[in-house]
């Protein structure tokens, strides 16, 4: 039986989601289903890991339903995932020891107040390349150690097991057998020396950390090992691993330095293929790896936006003036601009560039005859103006400006949105043919440890366009609407 199929499994944030694509790069089939979020506390964002495998397992299983495909036609497993967020886990048992801590969460932040305190924030980020910020999943582990009961004790024993999703995953996938991650996921730790390519035992040491918590890490293309029969009726290998949007920037061919692409979901995330050179940014965004294939690494400069389509959740389930999220393009239709208003959806402080941990959201400009019209349409434009914020800091750090912008995630299928963030940008935005260019880049990434794809000029050929946005707004009026929104951003910070 002829192994033509690659099984990408991507888990995110709000679902998790199983898509087979073919030796084209088609999607065959896709499956996806929700997954839980709680807030015990403010601002602790919290997740079910056991709940992420069973929910991911499920979609496996039901795309290779829908296509009618047998386990034994799989050339590979891929694997992508939300980055940062943190699972610890008992080696013995597999048994999370608290529930998975979201990269959203901000119950971390007095542990990186000491760690500045301390004076050790230039050296992570001369090492990582990464602020010190909740965010990302060095100071989730402390937390851990430090809170649950008996989990620093279990560690320094040898007993716990750290992963961020991708490891948690393929440690169930393969019964126990693979503990591993690959250099984009490591590289959003605040652990991970980006340069060296290993664990960074001073900053361990700094954060208290037992070495052999962490996971082996690999290039992203490589053969991590094989799922257990029980998942899928047989072993099959599992050849890619990957963060969501450096997978999501394999999968829209952004493969040569300078191209950029920017993903709208939970968040936005706006990465530029920098190839061999490490940028350590002056303008608040952060180097990541991009992704390792054999010997070679490739890096890039990241601007995330952690607030993004969930300021429209929140005007849907906060504020209750959004019924659905594709609703909010014909609401904001019925006015002809946002009227003055400026809305700017910091709930968890504003993030890259700025970086400011201090700031609450503001919805400004309002008037007696705003509309909830208006108040929609402000925050699909705040979408556009934070993309742009991203990009003003990207072309100072490079040098070389986007010829292009290529998009993608669940906003980017908002024409008005997608029209207005190439008239912001005064570039081309170019949305891609498939909707599943994340799933579809660790499908790549595996295709290439298989042998499916012969190199990266291969895979090339198989991108094509989708729709393509040309900026249509004068140049005054750009700048009049930009300059508005610096100060609405302006009034924010500290609040």
């Amino acid at each position: 039986m002829q192994k033509q199929y690659i099984l990408a499994l991507d888990s995110g944030t709000v679902k998790n989601r199983s898509v087979i694509f073919n030796r084209r790069g088609e999607m065959i089939s896709y499956a996806e289903k929700k997954i839980s979020t709680f807030t015990p506390h403010a601002e602790w964002i919290e997740q079910d890991a056991e709940e992420i495998w069973s929910t991911q397992l499920w979609t496996a299983r039901e795309a290779m339903r829908l296509a009618a495909i047998d386990s034994r036609e799989i050339a590979a497993v891929a694997v992508t995932n939300q980055r940062e967020t943190t699972v610890i886990w008992n080696r013995q048992t597999g048994r999370p020891l608290y529930p998975a801590i979201s990269w959203q969460s901000r119950q971390t932040e007095q542990i990186c107040e000491q760690l500045r305190e301390q004076g050790y924030q230039e050296e992570i980020r001369q090492k990582t390349s990464l602020v010190l910020n909740p965010y990302f999943s060095g100071t989730k582990i402390c937390w851990l150690l430090d809170n649950v009961l008996g989990a620093r004790e279990m560690a320094e024993k040898g007993e716990l097991c750290f992963g961020t999703i991708d490891t948690w995953l393929m440690w169930k996938l393969s019964g126990g057998e693979i503990f591993a991650t690959d250099y984009s996921n490591a590289s959003r730790t605040m652990l991970f020396h980006l340069k060296h390519l290993c664990w960074d035992a001073e900053i361990l040491r700094h954060l208290r950390i037992p070495r052999s918590m962490l996971p082996e890490v690999h290039p992203s293309s490589h053969l991590y090992g094989y799922t257990d029969a029980t998942c899928f009726g047989a072993a099959i290998p599992i050849a890619a691993c990957i963060g969501n949007q450096q997978a999501d920037l394999f999968g829209q061919a952004c493969f040569t330095q300078g191209e950029a692409k920017n993903s709208y979901g939970e968040g936005s995330f706006l990465l530029m293929n920098t190839g061999k050179e490490i940028v350590h940014s002056q303008n608040g965004l952060i180097t990541t790896i991009a992704w390792g294939i054999g010997d070679d690494v490739t890096y890039a400069l990241e601007g995330s936006m952690l607030v993004s389509g969930s300021s429209l959740e929140w005007l849907k389930h906060g504020l209750g003036i959004l019924k659905s999220m594709p609703d909010s393009e014909w609401v904001a239709k019925l006015v002809p601009d946002t009227g003055g208003v400026y809305f700017v959806p910091s709930f968890r402080g504003l993030s890259a560039p700025y970086w400011d941990t201090k700031t609450s959201g503001m919805i400004i400009g309002l008037k007696e005859d705003t509309q909830r019209a208006h108040i929609i349409r402000a925050a699909l434009a705040a979408l556009a103006y934070q993309v742009r914020d991203v990009y003003e800091a990207l072309t100072s750090d490079v040098k070389t400006p986007i010829a292009q912008l290529k998009v993608d995630g669940g906003a980017a299928q908002n024409n008005l949105l997608m029209q207005f963030q190439a008239d912001i940008l005064n570039m081309p935005v170019i949305r891609a043919y498939t909707t599943e260019t994340t799933g579809l880049g660790a499908a790549y990434l595996a295709g290439l440890a298989m042998g499916i794809w012969k190199d990266i000029d291969e895979l090339k050929s198989l991108w094509h366009e989708g729709v393509r946005y040309e900026p249509q707004m004068d140049e005054a009026q750009r700048s009049a609407l930009y300059d508005g929104w610096q100060n609405a951003v302006s009034k924010v910070m500290g609040w």
